[in-house]
């Protein structure tokens, strides 16, 4: 990438959102020739500070000098085009007014890191420094590094003296004139280059190249690989170096030779990380509940931007897509196709894959820094590879010009909700907004669907259309409840399997059918209990116990990462009784593996699925039925599609119905129908079994008949009654520190601010289940806001609230963070 630095007259002065959580943008001068350069969208590298050097984003160019301070000349001109178009901005605007949070910190979210270039402080020796001079040890040690390395950064200069805090050293140095220093800007990305192969210009004419035989004619290897050159130039233009390597049976020395003889020479080009290649196929034909429901979509699209599309499990949804997929394509515009997990995207690929080929790009966090780069480069450039962009909530900031669809699948997911760090959106929420401005159309797609969605399609704000038949006609599961209660009571479970479900598991093994049991607790057992004096081993930096992991024979914490060896023995008491309680998917599948020694058990969490490929391993090991029974967490509930599964067993569905939280029901009912309709889709009918203390629980019962309407009603009265959404809106406020009274003292005098404003629709001040996170105390404060308020004054409101109380100077250093619609 080329860096501009143009110098000319100053007139001209341009806003600039810096990626820090400060709420206004910044005003630096530009001359005229370096105005009429510039355009929105632009990156330009700006000191800002004493010292440091950012990258901002030109928001907007105008000739009205700030009021309150003089404006800095900006540093260099990083791009020749812009890399955010107006549309994004507009949606950024959006999402930092509705969600409460700075543009800046949009900003950060949105770019791949590898664009948002910050400086570093680069330490020069000063030649002119008289080295008799009394230095420390310490500063000697730098100086003499400096004698062989012209440079050396902060970090290196922490390597070396084996010390995190160095500046008051390297200060003192600035003052002895030993050094000075200057902050550089560093080009992040780079480009993958692929090395090809070409015949040296010296060697073009036929004559040249009999010649050269007859040179080789003793250097057996290096005349096979100017052989095999020659038979793979007649079939292509330009030969891979790698290819040549292989077919010619060379190592990469034998090519560098005939390089250094002048027979050979390498050369560039620069190609994409990820390529998805495959020929296209013609998309399959709908059956008569597909076709329905596709021609409703398109009547609801005439009169409104979002649809929801209510399609029971394994209903073909997917086909349906495809259909709207193609037509949006037939017109020349992009398509966004918005998925929960990272783990969907791999069978989804190559389900589209089928049909669109190398029109799909994939945009997730296990990418890379550099593979996001060039994901945004394509979309921004409108390139044929990136029409379809399959990706996970951050994949809404790209930069699309010309969006027609966006498909947000199983649009009830709880990851579509952004908790941390700022900006704290929900990407289904953001996305309708998204469509608006694109002026494109929105599809929402579930089995289960959030009551908000569902809420919104009865009140016709929303089209709605429905798929009741699962695809060629197979019949949802049969649902059974276990009583756990009764069968302990019988002496009928085995570890945490009772007999019924051990049967129906052994059943469907013996006709080579596959099994998958859902238990949303990952680890061996999540509390290790003293048996003696009852106290349990807790995390130093949180108010939790830690979960034993037996693989690795370790105590973990799941909320900071902190882990330590399994005690033998009581810290407390020092008794050597020590009992787990509880259960997660690492001793489900230990307890499977004695119980089905001949079967190959896999589990799937967040554990087994640390790497980039670790989803797409399991995945393809349990497509490949390598896998006979899937052991995993909620990551498994959601739209995987394997044809060979006939059970679905939930071991213990009352964790999930006992969770203090207001959606508790209705999540526990979405994660349910869900894990169920992983059975029988292809051809019989399959089975699901829910383990669980009250198997008369109402949810429990709705699951078991699959009535979606009677939950929906239900939970819709309780919300109504405590008002709840869809009825009323919610505002969280979190308070952090790590000094539990500055918190404590900030959180009251907060709610009886809040409480002056808007009375008794302010709920807390309360501490959440784990009340320390990484050595920071939490409290709570939540407010309602009722139907008929004002969103926008109730949020000004708070804003005045909020830039008073980080007025106070003893409330200055705690965290106030803000969560709109914190669900």
């Amino acid at each position: 990438m080329n860096f501009l630095t143009l110098n000319f007259n100053k007139i001209n002065f341009i806003d600039i959102i810096l990626p820090i959580p400060l709420q206004k943008t910044f005003t630096y001068s530009v001359t005229e020739e370096e105005a009429n350069f510039l355009q929105t969208g632009m990156r330009v590298a700006v000191s800002f500070g004493k010292t440091k050097i950012y990258t901002g984003l030109v928001f907007n160019i105008h000739q009205t000098a700030p009021a309150l301070y003089e404006a800095k000349e900006i540093h260099q001109i990083l791009d020749k085009i812009p890399l955010v178009n107006e549309l994004q901005l507009k949606h950024w605007q959006w999402i930092a007014n509705y969600y409460m949070c700075s543009l800046g910190d949009v900003y950060r979210a949105s770019l791949p890191s590898a664009f948002l270039l910050e400086s570093e402080t680069v330490i020069y020796k000063n030649e002119r420094f008289l080295e008799d001079s009394a230095l420390t040890d310490d500063e000697f040690l730098i100086y003499e590094a400096l004698q062989h390395q012209s440079q050396l950064t902060i970090h290196q200069v922490a390597d070396i003296l084996g010390k995190k805090n160095v500046m008051p050293i390297v200060n003192e140095l600035i003052k002895k004139s030993a050094i000075t220093i200057k902050e550089e800007i560093y080009e992040q990305y780079k480009p993958k280059l692929e090395k090809y192969v070409r015949l040296h210009s010296n060697y073009n004419s036929d004559d040249s190249l009999a010649k050269l035989l007859q040179e080789l004619s003793r250097a057996k290897k290096q005349r096979e690989a100017v052989l095999t050159f020659f038979q793979l130039s007649s079939t292509k233009n330009s030969i891979k170096a790698k290819d040549l390597e292989e077919k010619a049976a060379v190592s990469s020395t034998i090519l560098k030779s005939l390089v250094d003889k002048n027979i050979f020479e390498f050369y560039n080009i620069q190609t994409d990380r990820i390529q998805f290649k495959g020929d296209t196929n013609s998309l399959k034909l709908l059956n008569e509940f597909q076709e329905k429901a596709l021609l409703e979509i398109k009547e609801s699209f005439k009169d409104r931007d979002v649809t929801l599309l209510h399609g029971i499990t394994s209903s073909g949804k997917t086909e349906v897509y495809t259909k709207l997929i193609q037509e949006v394509l037939d017109e020349g515009k992009q398509v966004l196709f918005l998925l929960p997990e990272i783990a969907l995207t791999t069978q989804i690929i190559s389900r589209l894959q089928f049909y669109f080929g190398e029109q799909i790009s994939v945009f997730h966090s296990k990418y890379s820094m550099n593979e996001r780069v060039e994901v945004w480069n394509n979309v921004l450039g409108n390139k044929t590879k990136a029409r379809i962009i399959l990706g996970a909530r951050s994949s809404i900031f790209l930069p699309f010009s010309n969006l027609g669809l966006i498909i947000v699948d199983e649009e009830h997911e709880t990851s579509y909700k952004q908790f941390e760090p700022s900006p704290r959106y929900n990407a289904r929420d953001a996305a309708i907004v998204l469509a608006k401005i694109h002026k494109a159309k929105i599809l929402l797609g579930s089995a289960t669907p959030s009551l908000e969605s569902y809420f919104n399609a009865q009140q016709n704000k929303y089209g709605f259309v429905e798929i009741k038949i699962r695809y060629g006609n197979v019949q949802l599961p049969k649902i059974e409840l276990i009583d756990v209660k009764e069968k302990q009571r019988k002496k009928e479970m085995n570890g945490h399997f009772s007999d019924r479900l051990l049967k129906l598991i052994q059943e469907a093994l013996d006709q080579k059918e596959q099994v998958i049991l859902f238990q949303n607790r990952r680890g061996f057992s999540p509390v290790v209990e003293c048996k003696t004096c009852g106290i349990s081993p807790q995390c130093p930096n949180c108010d939790v116990s830690l979960t034993f992991h037996k693989f690795k024979y370790e105590l973990r914490c799941h909320y900071c990462n902190y882990q330590r060896a399994m005690p033998n023995s009581c810290g407390a008491c020092g008794s050597n009784t020590l009992d787990n309680k509880g259960f997660g998917t690492e001793q489900i599948e230990l307890e499977l593996k004695k119980l089905f020694p001949d079967f190959k058990i896999g589990r799937m969490d967040l554990d087994t699925t640390r790497g980039k490929y670790g989803y797409q391993k399991i995945i393809g090991a349990f497509e490949a039925r390598e896998i006979d029974v899937l052991v995993g967490t909620q990551m498994l509930s959601k739209c995987l599609d394997f044809d060979n599964v006939s059970l679905v067993g939930v071991l213990n569905a009352d964790t999930m119905l006992n969770f203090p939280d207001f959606r508790a029901h209705e999540r526990a009912y979405q994660m349910m129908v869900q894990v169920s309709g992983r059975a029988g889709r292809s051809k019989k009918q399959g089975n699901v079994a829910i383990q669980t203390y009250n198997p008369f629980h109402q949810i429990l019962q709705q699951v078991s008949t699959t009535n979606y309407t009677e939950m929906y009603k239900e939970q819709l009265q309780e919300r109504w009654q405590y008002k709840y959404p869809p009825y009323y809106r919610l505002i969280k406020i979190t308070l952090k520190h790590r000094d539990y009274n500055k918190v404590d003292s900030g959180v009251n005098w907060l709610f009886k601010a809040l409480y002056n404003s808007f009375g008794e629709h302010v709920l807390g001040p309360t501490a959440p289940a784990v009340s320390r996170i990484r050595n920071q105390y939490i409290k709570n404060i939540v407010i309602k806001i009722p139907p008929k308020q004002n969103l926008v004054s109730t949020k000004n409101q708070l804003s005045k609230i909020k830039n008073t109380f980080e007025a106070v100077k003893d409330f200055r250093p705690i965290r106030f963070i803000i969560d709109v619609d914190a669900y």
